[in-house]
């Protein structure tokens, strides 16, 4: 679309179910947030791909821009083409005020494409919702992890981190 010229690349976008969604804005907590995620997953050498605010391809009508997605390895980064389901053992949202609409919006649409795992960090009510086995209806499972406990990883499962290195 900003090929086309209908939107400048400077617009923060992303595609929703065949609906182009405005992002809300990034401030600091929500940044820095996702800066300790990206360097706790690059420190632990997991072998998988950092990938940071990047589009994840959801089929044809979907192409979200998570905070972080945890990407299984590839030797060109995914240069000929965005990643899509099968590559992505795990998302994490950063939610400084928009918990409600990740929770509505973004978790079902990954759990309909079959995202393994989904984190979604509630800045504001100091929470890690986990979300896990995706169905069509919706996760499974879900569970949340406040301060004092870790979160796993399961496509990595040697890899864990403690809540509060990710909350601050």
């Amino acid at each position: 679309m900003v090929q086309a010229g209908i939107l400048s690349e400077d617009e923060r976008v992303e595609l929703i179910e065949g609906e182009i969604v405005e992002m809300v804005p990034i401030w600091s907590r929500h940044a820095a947030c996702v800066g300790r995620l990206t360097a706790l997953f690059s420190a632990r050498q997991t072998g998988g791909i950092v990938w940071v605010q990047n589009p994840i391809r959801l089929g044809e009508r979907s192409e979200p821009q998570p905070d972080l997605a945890l990407l299984r390895p590839r030797g060109d980064f995914y240069a000929s083409g965005y990643p899509g389901p099968q590559d992505v053992p795990l998302i994490v949202e950063v939610a400084e005020t928009s918990a409600d609409a990740d929770r509505e919006v973004k978790v079902p649409l990954y759990a309909r494409a079959g995202i393994p795992q989904v984190w979604l960090v509630d800045l504001e009510g100091e929470v890690i919702e986990v979300y896990r086995q995706p169905s069509a209806e919706g996760y499974r499972d879900v569970r949340q992890a406040r301060r004092g406990e870790a979160l796993s990883v399961d496509a990595f499962p040697d890899l864990a981190l403690a809540a509060e290195a990710i909350l601050g």
